[in-house]
């Protein structure tokens, strides 16, 4: 791809952050949203697939639910199955009758509908207009903020996906224009709305983006600490807590790179895996850490694991110690499943409260309905 020029990217971030310092105060401090919690709790929830059974989440147990998806289509924000969404949303709003800290945002983008976002932001009229559907489904359905989930600004994501080298300010000014339309909500409805953004955890996507910029327009920034996998085709870890080798990629390193970056540690919420992930190793050895991949497998959600998979059927249980990582690996059939447990929870707690991070997220609440690791959560972050 081509690369910006370095005048032009530094007379960029100037101007960007003039406008972001022209922001008024309340909106750059996480810590303007009073909340019971100390720490934050954010579950995304799974809409695209249709009703979400709002009843079997335990919403005293969140201070946040991102609603996910809201696709983009002709530089607007659009609700797929209008029906479903619309019936979605009043049943998440009812959660706040148990938990009326709760706030409920709307994820665009996501994994399958991000490949028109370089498109919707591409100049001040489009960025204008996304702006402006997103904010209105706010206000539509009495929600409390926008999460964007663009993957990725300047990177190829999913096949077929537009993206551009001016993702890279674009991003940024997409969220100054949301932030705007939100401040323009805010006085019409006497209240605070938020605005936060998923991103991406590898260095690439620091580098393909303006975080220290973007934080200012943002209340909180989600790193997606998970889905990491072995380098070059390998079998490894995909949530890891800590490297585990010289190259790879762990929850720290992320941490670390988007604060060098410019986020503040109260701004950023840790990514948590409620799913494991599979791959069949082109051998035994080392129980197919480090192996090539041969094809991915199912991994499962934590509950199905927990209850039918660890010790069972031929997957034995083994523990990163570098990594601070657990895997089930089966030797006749070479499946290697990385995942998330009590253990590794417990420990990214420890990890967000030594940090002064602002707390935890995770993909996707229904992957653990016996609610072993959000129960965990609940145990050490309070």
């Amino acid at each position: 791809m081509m690369k910006v020029s370095v005048l032009g990217r530094l007379t960029g971030q100037c101007r960007y952050l003039a406008a972001a310092l022209t922001l008024p105060l309340l909106f750059v401090s996480a810590g303007s949203f009073a909340q019971n919690k100390k720490y934050i709790v954010n579950a995304y929830v799974g809409g695209f697939r249709g009703l979400v059974n709002a009843a079997e989440i335990d919403a005293e147990k969140l201070t946040h639910i991102n609603y996910a998806f809201v696709n983009v289509k002709d530089s607007m924000a659009v609700l797929t199955n209008l029906a479903t969404d619309s019936t979605n949303f009043r049943n998440l709003n009812a959660l706040k009758t148990k938990n009326p800290d709760l706030k409920i945002l709307i994820s665009i983008g996501g994994w399958a509908w991000s490949e028109n976002f370089s498109d919707a932001v591409l100049t001040e009229s489009s960025r204008m207009k996304f702006a402006k559907t997103s904010v209105d489904i706010i206000r539509q359905y009495n929600l409390d903020g926008v999460d964007i989930d663009w993957e990725y600004p300047a990177m190829r994501g999913e096949e077929g996906n537009i993206y551009r080298p001016e993702d890279k300010q674009n991003f940024t000014l997409m969220f100054k224009a949301i932030r705007e339309e939100l401040d323009l909500l805010e006085r019409e409805k006497g209240r605070k709305f938020q605005l936060t953004t998923a991103v991406g955890a590898s260095k690439s996507f620091v580098a393909n983006t303006e975080m220290g910029l973007v934080q200012a327009f943002t209340d909180y920034i989600f790193i997606m600490t998970y889905d990491y996998g072995g380098k070059n085709g390998t079998v490894g870890h995909h949530t890891n807590l800590y490297d585990y080798d010289a190259e790879g990629s762990s929850a720290d390193r992320s941490v670390k790179n988007f604060m060098a970056a410019g986020v503040p540690a109260s701004k950023i919420v840790l990514g948590a895996a409620f799913y494991g992930k599979g791959w069949e190793a082109a051998s035994a050895k080392n129980n197919g850490l480090g192996e090539a991949r041969v094809k991915s497998v199912q991994g499962g959600g934590y509950t199905k694991l927990k209850d039918t998979v660890i010790d069972q059927n031929g997957y034995k249980k083994y523990y990163d110690k570098n990594a601070k990582a657990p895997y089930l690996f089966n030797d006749s059939t070479k499946v290697l499943i990385t995942y998330e447990d009590e253990k590794t929870i417990k420990l990214k707690c420890k990890y967000i409260k030594k940090h002064k991070l602002a707390g935890i997220f995770f993909w996707e609440y229904f992957s653990d309905p016996k609610e072993y690791l959000l129960n965990e959560i609940g145990r050490n972050l309070d």
